[in-house]
């Protein structure tokens, strides 16, 4: 393979590590808040508990997220120096945003939250608590900012030598698809954190490991899953007006629409075929696809036929229906389980054991959704890096052979499939070796007196 191909695999392969810890960070941040703010205002050990456990986790995830984070940024310079070179005068400022006013706010005052509860007064800790939760997010905020300007970039002009310049920095930030993409990734991470924590609580439930902290626990992720869930589906749709708006190209690749329809039906399942332009034993429901693309019984969609750049079908088709797919799977078993889990008045003793199993398979099912999500994204915006301004072969390195470049990938791979099994061992140690209650109690009286 060459340099562009083995480019594209290897920065997939860091975006796609990376992307798993920081989505499960901007929502884990704000549960572990709300875990300290009941645990200071009930006084209750299995909050406090809760806060514990669930702090060391986040702890955990930055750090790798920060590690991932630093090796995906070297490849701006070593694989795609022509991004830098030509829309450097962009995303250089954006991501250095991130860096000033979000990084330093998370690494600053994470060693106070983690280490500061018994050395500083309890308003000074929760403040820091806090912070980091909005450090995570203005993270996000900067993050995506740039991701949405490469897919519908606005507010720059172009000088004769193709490099991009700012010319209004409100437009470029609040590019068309910016607000919905924050949203959907916001809720996104809600439901990754609510899972690894419903996952988690189960397991331990399973394996008699569960102390006062796993009912409290356990109702929250529920509560928030079951929630953000149906939120989901609305921003998604949003979404999706917005992509049929400015991405036509990527909207027809994730319907496999080959020639323009009108009405045009919803295909639910296919194999698409771009040989013959047609997809293979597709099931398709008639009306349906105007419907929910253009809210219109007879909207229109375009053809991938109408474009002369057009994204590669079957991973966007096929990665949109897993995305689909999981948040279905979501909602069911947040819902039933939330209903359930009432019904025995909040004892996840009572609940029956399939349930239980079930929660604990979905552990990692953000992380499943996230990356089916990602891939329509960043695979339908090719064959551009900046939608319709920036090639992406344009964009590639010309001085690193793609030997050296192969070579990296495989070690690349190596080490970030043993640093993942190694989290998720982590994970599953601490699930089940919790901190017992009567510690929580000793150290809550002792800040009593």
């Amino acid at each position: 393979m060459d340099a562009l191909i083995l480019s594209r695999i290897q920065f997939a392969v860091n975006v796609s590590f990376h992307i798993l810890f920081p989505v499960i960070n901007i929502a884990l941040a704000w549960f572990v808040v709300y875990f300290r703010y009941k645990a200071g205002k009930t006084g209750d050990a299995g909050w406090l508990a809760a806060y514990r456990f669930w702090t060391k986790v986040f702890a955990v995830t930055f750090a790798i997220g920060v590690v991932s984070g630093v090796t995906m940024s070297f490849q701006f310079g070593t694989n795609w120096p022509g991004f830098m070179e030509k829309a450097g005068n962009i995303a250089g400022p954006l991501l250095g945003y991130e860096v000033l006013t979000a990084f330093f706010l998370e690494a600053g005052f994470l060693g106070i939250m983690l280490f500061g509860r018994e050395r500083v007064s309890q308003k000074v800790h929760m403040t820091a608590s806090v912070i980091v939760a909005v450090g995570t997010s203005i993270s996000a905020f900067w993050i995506l900012a740039l991701d949405s300007w490469m897919q519908t970039p606005q507010g720059h002009w172009i000088d004769a030598e193709g490099v991009m310049h700012v010319k209004n920095w409100l437009e470029v930030i609040f590019n068309p698809s910016f607000p919905y993409r924050l949203t959907h990734k916001l809720l996104a991470s809600a439901l990754t954190a609510s899972f690894l924590i419903i996952g988690l609580s189960a397991w331990q439930i399973l394996k008699k490991t569960a102390n006062s902290a796993t009912p409290k626990v356990l109702k929250t992720g529920l509560t928030v899953a079951a929630v953000a869930i149906v939120l989901q589906v609305f921003a998604g749709d949003a979404h999706g007006l917005n992509t049929h708006q400015y991405q036509p190209a990527k909207l027809a690749a994730i319907e496999a629409v080959w020639h323009t329809e009108k009405p045009a039906p919803l295909t639910l399942i296919g194999w698409p075929n771009e040989q013959t332009q047609q997809t293979d034993y597709a099931v398709k429901v008639p009306y349906l696809g105007s419907l929910i693309l253009t809210h219109s019984m007879d909207g229109e969609i375009k053809g991938l036929s109408e474009f002369a750049d057009k994204p590669p079908v079957a991973p966007v088709f096929f990665a949109f229906r897993v995305m689909v797919g999981v948040g279905v799977l979501m909602l069911l078993v947040s819902w039933y389980g939330w209903y359930r889990f009432r019904k025995t008045r909040w004892q996840p003793q009572q609940l029956p054991k399939w349930l239980l199993y079930t929660f604990a398979g979905m552990t990692f099912s953000g992380w499943v959704a996230t990356l089916s999500g990602w891939y329509v994204t960043e695979i339908g915006r090719q064959p551009f890096l900046v939608y319709g301004v920036l090639r992406t072969e344009d964009a590639v390195t010309k001085m690193v052979p793609s030997e050296n470049i192969g070579l990296t990938l495989v070690m690349y791979l190596v080490l970030y499939s043993a640093m993942l099994l190694s989290y998720i061992m982590v994970l599953k140690y601490m699930a089940e070796h919790p901190e017992h209650d009567a510690h929580e109690t000793g150290r809550l009286k002792a800040e009593e007196r």
